[in-house]
């Protein structure tokens, strides 16, 4: 009997279902050129949302066509505007792969650094005074790689003097980050680990404020451990390239404006 029920509820539903009016897609009918005018129409508006899905109906429809590898660029842009970074970063990834010799692939390199770049910085007006070294850096790493490999393919684009200009901010933002987790381990005696991220830093960020910092606490970490000869190297280094440290004289570094901070 409950079977029975159940089919004629089933019935019931789906006849009232077919009542109801279909839904009219409006583009239908609509020429590739048509839905790319339109889709750049809703783009230019701000209604990004719209957009992608004219996009991704132009590529759908027509994707052997002259407005297909545009579309494909162009959804990307939408969703960076739209604060969606994973799929626009994804967008760029299938672009990239699919056109690496496009004229505008450049340009697919630059937006996936962006998405990348302002996903890690997006928060930063809602998180105050935080310090910024403190978050996972995957996303500035993402993103120095992306802009990396735009001025190393395509140094003449016009769009690499901004990425450069960012690439040296990351360079700053990442050495701070590693700074900040050697003093994380030294406060709590994990010496070794507190040196090798200073270490790291000396190899991998030398032109970063940070390495000042991460130069002193590899001397401090050697220097609890009994390793003279590495306390003093660290030293010797610190003092030719920051030869008014306060750390030389022992003083702590007077913190002035965070690293992140310097971008705005």
């Amino acid at each position: 009997m409950k079977r029975i029920l159940a089919a004629m509820l089933t019935l019931t539903l789906l006849g009232a279902c077919s009542l109801l009016p279909e839904q009219i897609d409006e583009t239908k009918g609509w020429t590739a050129n048509k839905l790319y005018a339109m889709a750049k129409e809703q783009l230019d508006e701000g209604n990004y949302t719209q957009a992608i899905q004219y996009f991704e109906k132009l590529e759908a429809r027509y994707p052997y066509g002259p407005y297909a590898q545009q579309a494909q660029l162009e959804v990307a842009y939408a969703y960076y505007k739209d604060n969606e970074p994973v799929s626009a970063i994804a967008a760029c990834d299938r672009f990239i792969k699919l056109h690496p010799n496009h004229a505008n692939v450049d340009y697919a390199y630059y937006l996936k650094g962006l998405a990348n770049f302002n996903e890690d910085t997006s928060l930063l007006a809602a998180l105050g005074d935080q310090d910024m070294s403190e978050r996972d850096p995957k996303a500035a790493r993402e993103a120095f790689l992306a802009f990396k490999e735009l001025t190393t393919l395509f140094p003449d684009s016009k769009y690499s003097p901004d990425a450069q200009a960012r690439m040296r901010y990351l360079v700053n933002a990442l050495a701070s980050h590693e700074v900040h987790v050697a003093r994380y381990y030294y406060k709590r005696g994990a010496f070794v680990a507190a040196a090798n991220r200073g270490k790291y830093v000396l190899e991998h960020y030398q032109q970063a404020p940070a390495l000042e910092e991460a130069l002193a606490i590899m001397a401090r970490s050697y220097d609890q451990m009994g390793m003279a000869d590495l306390r003093d190297d660290a030293q010797r280094v610190l003092k030719q390239n920051f030869p008014t440290s306060p750390w030389l004289s022992g003083d702590g570094v007077k913190k002035d404006k965070a690293w992140w901070k310097l971008w705005w």
